[in-house]
């Protein structure tokens, strides 16, 4: 009795500990992105996109996707700066752990097995900048397929920051059901090669 009275006191006791953390994390980021507007635009672009693909008239879509643009080059621009500002802070604020589960201090007291937040902001900012600019010369339809991938998987690091990958995972399915691998899958190369390299694929 003594050893399942110690056993629930220990998981509590890392429960509490766990809860913690994350609340911390949740205010750190928060405190970041207060200033800009960048879930706001995601969702007006998730939700213009989804206008604009079933729209049958070529010149009402047209219109749409000239409208989109503007929404585009305003949240890459605040995504870039956002990004910035985050790189300031500290090394062990931003250390994440790659394990599926959240576990107290995992970043801690393993740090090989940890990524830094900060790296995979700035490979955000990049993969949207891309993709807002389309260098790649991509259609506007297959262009907001790759946009949409780099906006999802940047919200999937989030969460994976704030909570767990587990959950980070089931959050993006439940919202945007779309996998964690398939948003990989159809992020740019040079974002997939990044982000693999920073997080273990």
């Amino acid at each position: 009795m003594e050893v399942l009275t110690l056993t629930a006191l220990i998981f509590f006791g890392a429960y509490l500990i766990k809860s913690r953390e994350q609340k911390r994390r949740v205010a750190l980021l928060a405190s970041h992105l207060g200033n800009y507007q960048i879930e706001h635009l995601m969702e007006q672009l998730t939700d213009g996109y989804l206008r604009c693909l079933g729209e049958n008239d070529p010149e009402r879509r047209d219109q749409i996707w000239s409208l989109l643009a503007t929404s585009e080059q305003t949240l890459a621009g605040q995504f870039t700066r956002f990004a910035a500002e985050f790189s300031k802070v500290g090394a062990a604020d931003a250390r994440v752990s790659k394990f599926p589960i959240a576990l107290p201090f995992a970043q801690t007291l393993f740090p090989g097995s940890s990524f830094d937040m900060r790296e995979a902001l700035a490979i955000h900012a990049r993969g949207i900048a891309d993709a807002v600019a389309n260098s790649a010369q991509r259609t506007p339809k297959s262009k907001a397929f790759t946009l949409s991938a780099e906006l999802f998987l940047m919200q999937h690091t989030c969460h994976w920051f704030c909570r767990s990958k587990a959950v980070a995972s089931a959050r993006l399915l439940a919202r945007h059901k779309t996998s964690y691998a398939q948003v990989l899958d159809a992020v740019a190369p040079a974002t997939r090669r990044a982000y693999g390299a920073l997080v273990g694929g």
